[in-house]
């Protein structure tokens, strides 16, 4: 007779259990309110209180410019809302407008810089021509993450974060019209506060799949590349030149 022999099974090491990406929905809408909620902070006086349309600006396309960007805000927190409420078929056809109003908002962004050359407006204590480089690169990496964003909207993981990264470079305007003296009217100071929505993306990737996702890593790298590298860049004589030729065109 053949006897059994029951072999002790060899123990497995535990594996770490990670959160995973099912909270994702909860994450990108609540990141999206806050970001509601910091733009209404930085232009409830001059803008959303005072009438908004009725509200005390100095061009018209500053008016378009405002209204545009408000819609972004508002589209944003409408597209993660339906995606957490399984609505995926109508956040994809709302898409669609999204990268249209995305393309608007470049254009509008552009023409209420310049416009804002023109009339030599900006930051008390700033040289216009020097501020101009602000708004300017600003569009220009929210253009491109954009783009980006649009390409990978067969991938979600990516596609989000790179929306999330992209809105980020919107709220410098926003930050720095808070009504806190030691950010009030400073675009660099701004520009460290708004980090810290990438930080907590940061923290959150860590937390729900144990490493920074790719697009957090370069989108983010991106931003910050393009705003820090702007400030020297903006005190050239090449980009006062630049500006100058702009601001005669205008004219």
């Amino acid at each position: 007779m053949a006897t059994a022999v029951a072999h002790p099974s060899t123990p497995t090491k535990p594996t770490l259990s990670m959160p995973g990406r099912r909270y994702d929905h909860l994450f990108f809408s609540t990141m999206a309110l806050c970001m509601l909620a910091t733009v209404f902070a930085g232009f409830a006086h001059t803008y959303y209180l005072a009438g908004v349309f009725h509200a005390p600006l100095p061009s018209l396309i500053i008016h378009l410019h405002g209204a545009a960007f408000s819609c972004w805000i508002l589209l944003l927190v409408t597209q993660t809302s339906l995606v957490a409420a399984g609505r995926v078929d109508v956040h994809r056809r709302l898409g669609i407008a999204g990268f249209l109003l995305a393309i608007l908002m470049v254009m509008l962004g552009v023409l209420a810089a310049t416009d804002s050359l023109v009339r030599e407006a900006g930051p008390t204590g700033r040289d216009p021509k020097f501020f101009y480089i602000i708004p300017l690169t600003d569009m220009l990496i929210f253009a491109t993450l954009i783009f980006f964003a649009m390409r990978a909207r067969s991938n979600p993981p990516t596609h989000k974060r790179l929306i999330f990264v992209g809105t980020t470079a919107l709220l410098i305007a926003a930050i720095a019209r808070w009504p806190f003296a030691f950010v009030n009217r400073k675009a660099p100071v701004a520009a460290l506060v708004s980090y810290s929505f990438l930080l907590i993306l940061v923290a959150y990737d860590l937390w729900s799949t144990r490493k920074v996702h790719r697009a957090t890593l370069w989108a983010g790298a991106f931003l910050i590349f393009v705003q820090q590298i702007r400030l020297p860049v903006g005190k050239t004589v090449a980009w006062h030149a630049f500006a100058s030729w702009i601001q005669y065109l205008a004219r």
